[in-house]
């Protein structure tokens, strides 16, 4: 995958954290002792260090991660698969969304998860490796994630199309699992984690077979940062560290949106979910 920008930036996180939590200006201010003008400018953009570190700690974010993320001192290490897999990253309105192909290279058997906005560079892949597609995985229906899925299913009529219960697609032959099914693609076995909040049937793939283990996540978080949700923010973040931050720590995290990463690297350097300070 080309590099690509991290999805948020300090003043997301800030922004994402303080609405999912319910927390006011007013009380923020109250709490981290800091002008009304500072965190303006602060939630607008602005690095001020002494600030970003006093609104963290109210926050629950970690002060160290969040004022190195403002001044954009680290970037994931991108992980490296020799084989069995390639990822896509394809342009939806102003932003960019990420997609999926994984395979055995024995078998030549294939699954594919979302597929952004276009599936071109994924068809080309198939076809040149000459893969035989059995599934196509849903991580969450948000339109960024399903928008080419008819052109998909379309090329490659034999493949499943599965997603959660919770989460209907655009697609007369869909089936839906609930958490906890499992799925093989040759040697591959695929494991699905129910880590709800940004949508309520959010889906993490966790897939062993690869040379490393990988994590499909979906909006679920994103390297120094973590998926948004005014309503269930607090759920998010629960899922999130039971489900993902429990898997084991080599394992590759490959995100809806933002640069592959891994969970060694964000235990580390993520604010949301790191400790210390």
């Amino acid at each position: 995958m080309p590099l690509i920008p991290l999805e948020d930036n300090f003043d997301d996180v800030i922004n994402k954290a303080q609405r999912g939590l319910g927390v006011s200006d007013e009380e923020l201010i109250r709490r981290a002792e800091v002008s009304a003008e500072d965190l303006a400018k602060v939630k607008n953009g602005e690095v001020i260090s002494a600030v970003i570190r006093r609104v963290a700690r109210h926050l629950g974010l970690n002060p160290r991660a969040l004022d190195a993320l403002a001044k954009h001192e680290w970037y994931p290490q991108i992980p490296v698969f020799p084989r069995g897999f390639a990822a896509f990253n394809t342009p939806f309105d102003d932003m960019t969304v990420n997609s999926y192909l994984v395979w055995d290279s024995k078998s030549r058997e294939a699954l594919a998860i979302d597929t952004g906005s276009s599936v071109e560079g994924m068809l080309d892949v198939i076809k040149s490796d000459r893969l035989r597609l059995k599934y196509i995985f849903i991580t969450h229906n948000h339109s960024d994630h399903i928008a080419a899925l008819p052109e998909l299913a379309a090329a490659h009529p034999q493949a499943e199309v599965w997603s959660h219960e919770l989460e209907p697609v655009p697609h007369d032959s869909a089936q839906y699992f609930k958490e906890g099914v499992h799925f093989h693609v040759g040697a591959l076995s695929i494991k699905t984690l129910l880590t709800s909040g940004h949508s309520p049937g959010q889906t993490t793939f966790f897939i062993k077979g690869l040379s490393w283990p990988l994590a499909v996540i979906g909006d679920s978080l994103f390297s120094s940062s973590v998926g948004g949700s005014p309503t269930h923010f607090r759920e998010q973040l629960k899922h999130d560290r039971s489900k993902i931050f429990t898997l084991p720590r080599d394992t590759v995290l490959a995100p809806g949106h933002g640069p592959l990463t891994s969970l060694a690297q964000e235990k580390q350097h993520n604010p949301v979910f790191c400790y210390g300070g």
